[in-house]
């Protein structure tokens, strides 16, 4: 392309401190360097991350800063040395990425890449230690590696990946992050057999994704546990079949699902990140052969406890980072089953602003309201 190994200027949603509104301003995106990759975005969209770290409350604040990792976009150009993706390919931009060589990506059982997974303090890319964004001669601080809540972003190959370029960038974007976590935590870690009883506990877009996953694997009940009465109706598109609020209950939920299921759930997945939540869903598993799968984040200085009895007669307790996937190798699948109307994307996006309006998805989020929503860098 004719912008190749040039600086390009264009617009991006800057972020100049902590929790206040993002400013459209225009950029200065220098070329990629070695192992690296521009990237035109089309859609992004808003994540709960994002605005947890806009809001920087609980890390280390880094601004100005580009905030967005959730996206779809092509390829404009690439830096010496990158030969899995060219100029025009369709792609996904990931926060965490593969590199392929390390002992993490050898591994089959991991998709925790030692080069690069995620670094929420880290501004700058890490081949110079410089941003690629600017304004003035200043630098604008990346995020996650993805920044894309900008025209063009420069990413790291290893977490850029190539996909089905017959694929809709404007649903398939949303598979960057929060429905492939929540889908992959179901389909690949809980692993729920066929007519087996799964708790969701937490019903964002995550726990949707979950849901979702325990549907696909063949789950008979799946029972979405939640604080907001307002998601269940939303709920029953991804599978749910019943639906629990533990404001309406006296005893510890985790005996209400005892109860409710005969002894125990065979499969939950924690995706609030809540400590007593985490401590619900191992607790609530049937003893032998129940699997509790942690998916959400919890606070840097959290800590929960339960009686090694419960591991001891026979309960699985795991973790999971990014649903398993690894993004390179994994992610064109996810891509296909949606291709062939094995996995639904539409159902998890409410709302679409422009690129102009990208405070408003921060209204949304801040309102509850919705699901996902898609943000038109082209009006």
């Amino acid at each position: 392309m004719a912008t190749a190994g040039k600086v390009i200027k264009c617009k991006a949603a800057v972020a100049w401190e902590a929790g206040k509104p993002l400013s459209m301003e225009e950029v200065e995106v220098a070329p990629p360097q070695a192992m690296e990759v521009r990237v035109k975005i089309l859609f992004t969209a808003l994540c709960r991350s994002d605005v947890y770290f806009w809001e920087a409350k609980g890390q280390t604040p880094v601004f100005p800063r580009i905030f967005g990792h959730e996206a779809g976009g092509i390829v404009e150009s690439v830096g010496e040395g990158v030969t899995e993706v060219a100029p025009g390919d369709h792609v996904l931009p990931v926060f965490t990425g593969e590199c392929k060589e390390c002992l993490h990506c050898k591994s089959v059982e991991s998709n925790m890449c030692d080069l690069l997974r995620i670094n929420t303090d880290r501004g700058v890319m890490i081949s110079d230690g410089k941003s690629r964004f600017s304004i003035d001669g200043k630098p604008i601080y990346h995020f996650v590696g993805t920044s894309t809540f900008s025209e063009y972003t420069v990413l790291h190959v290893g977490c850029v990946v190539k996909i089905n370029p017959e694929a809709p960038l404007d649903k398939v974007c949303v598979l960057s992050c929060g429905v492939s976590t929540g889908l992959g935590a179901s389909i690949n870690v809980a692993k729920p057999p066929k007519g087996s009883t799964v708790a969701i506990f937490g019903l964002g877009a995550v726990g949707l994704a979950a849901a979702e996953g325990a549907r696909i694997a063949g789950a008979s009940r799946i029972i979405g546990i939640d604080l907001n009465t307002n998601r269940f109706e939303e709920a029953r598109k991804f599978g749910c079949t019943e639906f629990v609020n533990p404001k309406d209950h006296s005893k510890p939920i985790q005996e209400v699902l005892v109860e409710m299921t005969n002894g125990g759930v065979d499969r939950s997945v924690e995706c609030s990140g809540n400590i007593n939540a985490m401590i619900q869903a191992f607790e609530c598993i049937h003893d032998g052969w129940g699997v509790a799968v942690l998916v959400g984040v919890p606070h840097k200085n959290a800590e929960f406890k339960t009686h090694p009895m419960n591991f001891l007669s026979g309960r699985t307790l795991k973790g999971t980072f990014f649903g398993n996937f690894k993004p390179r190798t994994d992610l064109p699948n996810v891509v296909e089953m949606y291709m062939k109307k094995e996995l639904e994307v539409e159902k998890f996006i409410t709302h679409s602003v422009p690129f102009s309006e990208i405070n408003k998805a921060f209204d949304l989020m801040a309102k509850g309201e919705g699901i996902r929503c898609i943000i038109r860098m082209e009006n």
